[in-house]
């Protein structure tokens, strides 16, 4: 007992934890891929910002090169895309990883968690969804515009 007066119940076997471990391995795959894709997301975004210093260097009296400068409103556009994708990756991860923390702290008090487990895996799918379809809008400027380099 408790100083509350609650009674915990007693600890989950090794068959409940192996059939926690094993729900959980999908979300873990997830939570990877998603991983993954936030570090492929910031390798662009670095590659944009390290664009724009170099073109925000460039000197207003260097007529040849100044044209070049032309180039920063899209790189500002696909900056902010990405941004917004990689929230959205960071907001999905953060799910996934309630989502594990809820199916372990439930089966240890053995609560019943389906739904809360499905929300947050239908909110983490979502989140990912939403940062796929900036990341889609980035390239597909990325491509249909390109650079202005000498």
């Amino acid at each position: 007992m408790t100083q509350a007066g609650l009674v915990l119940p007693d600890t989950p076997s090794v068959s409940q934890l192996s059939h926690v471990i094993s729900q959980a391995t999908a979300p873990a795959f997830l939570l990877g891929a998603l991983a993954a894709f936030i570090a492929v997301l910031i390798s662009r975004l670095n590659r944009i910002v390290d664009r724009t210093i170099v073109l925000n260097g460039i000197s207003d009296d260097d007529a040849v090169r100044l044209r070049l400068k032309a180039d920063l409103p899209r790189l500002m556009r696909r900056a902010a895309m990405l941004n917004r994708a990689i929230f959205w990756a960071v907001i999905g991860s953060i799910a996934v990883t309630l989502l594990v923390i809820v199916a372990f702290a439930s089966a240890f008090f053995a609560i019943q968690h389906e739904r809360g487990v499905a929300i947050l895996f239908v909110a983490s799918l979502a989140a990912f969804t939403v940062s796929l379809v900036d990341f889609a809008r980035e390239v597909r400027i990325a491509l249909s515009e390109f650079d202005h380099h000498a």
